[in-house]
């Protein structure tokens, strides 16, 4: 404070009174900024070479820490500058509604830190990452869900710190009356999309990495907001898909308790083939494969048709991709032993043949030519 009370009384008292405010404002934004960059400066190189973490919350508290540090170096500042009891009260009302949305600020990044924290024990590259998935989008749907809502009850009240549009921001905090009403009608899918969103974080009924089968495609949960869900295609087209459909239409989640799945082949033969060598086969092709998990085998004549009965094969595997390509593999190489070992076990097509006696074809010229 003696640095801007010497400041003040430095001979300036030929300059009108809002010259001076603008000056020691100014001097105090610019100290604010100058200490505050010495001093990141002095915490980026300790975060230097370190771990991932710590420097992404050295980035992350810059902003709201030179916002702080603004304010702290203003009230000495305002304490010795010639402020009028109106300018007092505009400069009070810009330093409260500049640390409300200081408090929000801070507390998306609170919130954004934890989720880093708490996320750091999980990965989805395991084998059976059952409980990372679940951690993960619980976390990530919390994350953007809490975003909203710290960022409404920010706006929300530094609006209430106005005379003229306070009613908007009791609107806005509590959704009540006239503006409320029409705010919400407005704001109904957005709001349906929130509370779908907290449904989904508390019932999990997807995760991330998830495989659904949606609308008639395969694919995994690749990401999830705050109003839709990213599905990732077999084919790497991206579905994106609202909240509120997982809570309203039926849909196929192959992941639910686990990521392990059984495979199914179907494989059409003649009547006369024999099933129990192809059995056989069949589980030596599948203990042979690294893809089979050694769970679930069984090889079964599920139908008989007119021309062709049918062969139902099940194999396992540890996750959807591998089932998939276990049962391309089961497929193609049990094909493949069947046209190399026993072709007459293929579907064929049988035709009988009766020859009429007294057929002119079929009798007997009379120079003894048949």
């Amino acid at each position: 404070m003696m640095l801007f009370q010497t400041f003040s009384d430095f001979g300036l008292g030929w300059l009108p009174a809002w010259a001076v405010i603008l000056i020691d404002m100014g001097l105090a934004i610019a100290l604010a900024v100058i200490v505050h960059a010495c001093l990141y400066a002095a915490l980026r190189r300790w975060a230097h070479g370190s771990k991932m973490f710590r420097r992404n919350l050295v980035e992350q508290t810059r902003g709201p820490a030179r916002l702080a540090m603004i304010f702290l170096f203003m009230a000495p500042a305002a304490s010795v500058a010639p402020l009028s009891p109106s300018d007092e009260q505009v400069l009070h009302h810009v330093v409260l509604v500049g640390t409300i949305l200081l408090i929000g600020w801070v507390g998306r990044i609170v919130i954004d830190v934890w989720a880093k924290l708490h996320l750091r024990r999980f990965t989805l590259d395991a084998e059976d990452n059952l409980m990372a998935r679940k951690h993960i989008t619980q976390t990530k749907i919390f994350l953007r869900v809490s975003s909203v809502v710290i960022s409404l009850v920010t706006i929300a009240t530094a609006l209430m710190t106005f005379e003229g549009v306070r009613q908007y921001g009791v609107s806005l905090l509590a959704s009540a009356g006239a503006a409320g009403i029409v705010a919400g009608l407005a704001l109904q899918p957005v709001l349906k999309n929130l509370f779908a969103g907290i449904q989904l974080a508390m019932t999990q009924p997807i995760r991330i990495d998830d495989a659904l089968i949606v609308e008639g495609e395969w694919g995994n949960v690749e990401e999830i907001t705050s109003t839709y869900v990213v599905i990732r295609i077999w084919d790497w087209r991206r579905m994106i898909v609202p909240l509120s459909y997982f809570i309203e239409q039926p849909f196929q989640n192959w992941t639910r308790e686990n990521s392990q799945l059984i495979g199914t082949v179907l494989i059409y033969l003649d009547h006369s083939a024999p099933v129990d060598r192809i059995r056989d086969k069949a589980r030596e092709i599948a203990e042979a494969s690294t893809l089979w998990d050694r769970d679930v085998f069984n090889l079964a004549v599920t139908d008989f048709r007119e021309r062709v009965m049918e062969v139902r094969l099940l194999v396992s595997a540890r996750n959807a991709p591998r089932a998939f390509d276990l049962r391309c593999e089961m497929r193609e190489r049990l094909v493949a032993w069947i046209q190399a070992e026993i072709p007459h076990a293929l579907p064929r097509t049988r035709e009988e043949l009766t020859l009429q006696t007294g057929h002119p074809a079929f009798e007997t010229r009379r120079d003894g030519a048949s």
